[in-house]
């Protein structure tokens, strides 16, 4: 599986759906749509969870669940109006505001951006900088946080070659390291009687909120109340599912039927802790701050994804 957080071609059958805008039932139940930017799978759980457990109901929101795949326009499709609510990253968001595209994160899922470098815990590498004083490394080029990492750490003293999803040539090569998701290629690999190790990009310095829910600027402006039942019944639904997996992950397995229940429940637990974090027991899961978003927008400056930086407070709904 290839990072689901890069920058791809849109697909163009997803820009054909949701164009037409149910209005609201009798009793005051508004119809929705959500995007996701991949087929379901754990980090969309507390979505899932919220649907089957009643927190969307609960709020009059009748949530339709639009699965993506590889190369979901997202925050196009939020853009161009033809999904109310999508999962994006923050790193996206800032894209497509320096476009000119009026979207708006308003909960973050990962306060911990889950992707990393795989390494076999037997080259008994201690830190990140060890993972690129030697060996090769599989990677998606032209990636944001490949460019950060580039800049960073260099890539002079180890040979990158391509990231296409396949761990196959991770497994056969001891000295070979490779991009990932923590809640996929490290439990496939250990599923496969590997060793990995992984190291955060995150603790290297590059951390976007990831899993992203958002919506168009529009929406945020002018029906703000529906936002706040979106962002409650997220809350809830994500607390559902990191007290209690099993349920949404039963449904999201008859979705996608290619991911195993004990994968299932293996991405689960590896993902909680990016999630639940001591600012989100604070503040409430889904939590943001301007400083977090004022820093990712710098960062993409610098790294000449963008050429100017949005103001922060434009980025996301701000909560009192």
């Amino acid at each position: 599986m290839s990072w689901k957080y890069c920058f791809v071609a849109a697909i163009l059958g997803l820009l054909v759906m949701g164009c037409d805008k149910p209005a609201p039932s009798a009793d005051g139940t508004q119809p929705v749509s959500l995007a996701l930017n991949w087929v379901p799978e754990p980090e969309f759980g507390g979505i899932y969870a919220a649907k089957e457990n009643g927190a969307f109901t609960k709020r009059k929101l009748d949530v339709k669940i639009l699965p993506g795949g590889a190369g979901a326009a997202t925050w196009q499709l939020v853009a161009a109006d033809k999904a109310t609510f999508a999962v994006s990253s923050a790193d996206e968001v800032l894209v497509a505001r320096s476009r000119g595209a009026d979207v708006v994160a308003i909960f973050a899922t990962y306060q911990t951006c889950p992707q990393g470098i795989m390494v076999h815990a037997s080259r008994g590498l201690k830190t990140m900088d060890e993972v690129f004083a030697s060996g090769k490394l599989a990677m998606e080029p032209g990636l944001p946080c490949a460019t950060y990492l580039k800049n960073k750490y260099g890539f002079d003293k180890l040979t990158v070659v391509p990231f296409d999803g396949d761990i196959r040539p991770f497994m056969a090569n001891k000295d070979m390291a490779t991009q990932c998701f923590i809640t996929s290629e490290p439990i496939a690999a250990r599923q496969q009687g590997g060793d990995p190790q992984v190291f955060l990009i995150a603790d290297a310095g590059y951390n976007p909120y990831t899993a992203v829910v958002i919506t168009s600027g529009q929406t945020a402006r002018q029906k703000p109340e529906l936002v706040k039942s979106m962002v409650a019944a997220l809350r809830d639904g994500w607390r559902a599912y990191l007290d209690d997996p099993s349920a949404a992950n039963a449904v999201m397995g008859k979705l996608n039927t290619t991911m195993q229940a004990g994968t299932f429940a293996a991405a689960a637990s590896a993902q909680k802790p990016l999630i639940e974090t001591e600012e989100t027991k604070v503040r409430g899961l889904g939590t943001m701050t301007r400083a977090r978003w004022d820093t990712l927008a710098k960062q993409l400056v610098s790294l000449n994804v963008i050429t100017k930086a949005p103001p922060a407070a434009e980025c996301f709904v701000e909560e009192p």
